[in-house]
Parts: C-alpha cells; structure tokens; sequence
C-alpha cells in the first residue's frame, strides 16, 4: 500500500490536524516507511504461536461469586459528608 498526499490530507482532515501543503509529501514518505515496516511483520512465521495478554505468564485473580445480603450500608456512607437513613445526601443542582 502506497499513501500519497492526498490520501495524507484526507487522514489530516478526519484527525483534525492542519498540515500545510508544503508538508503533504513528507508526511507521505513518513506513513509509506510505517507501512512497510509493518508489511515486513507479515513475513514472519507466527504458526503455533500462542496469543499472549502479557510479555510474563500470570493467571488472573479470581474469588467466588457469591450473592451476599449486604446489610452494611451504614459503613457505606460512614465517610459521606452528608448521609440521611443511610442514603447520600447532596445538593440540589436542578431548580
């Protein structure tokens, strides 16, 4: 895939970004070498590669999920500035 200028001002254009046309090329030579380093990434043999979610093995924290009555709403609002019948209490913002 080749970008030429106006594909750069078209890409310019949808990032909200002003590039000056005197820049148009340069930013096209730029996005070409960024696209040909990631076609050479398609040449590598990637078959019975594992996907991976992290450069170092770990298994994810897990705990049991268990349906729990609560019953501790009064240490929920403990630290609210202002709480009623273990609601929070806040400022009218709507007239």
């Amino acid at each position: 895939m080749s970008v030429d200028a106006k594909t750069v001002r078209r890409i310019g254009n949808l990032a909200r970004i002003k590039i000056e046309e005197n820049d148009l090329e340069n930013y096209a030579d730029e996005l070409n070498v960024i696209l040909g380093f990631v076609e050479q990434l398609n040449e590598v043999d990637v078959d019975g590669v594992e996907p991976m979610t992290s450069v170092t093995p770990m298994a994810l924290r897990r705990r049991q999920d268990k349906v729990d009555a609560g019953g501790y709403a009064d240490k929920i609002v403990a630290n609210a500035p202002l709480s009623e019948d273990n609601f929070f209490m806040v400022p009218k913002v709507v007239e």
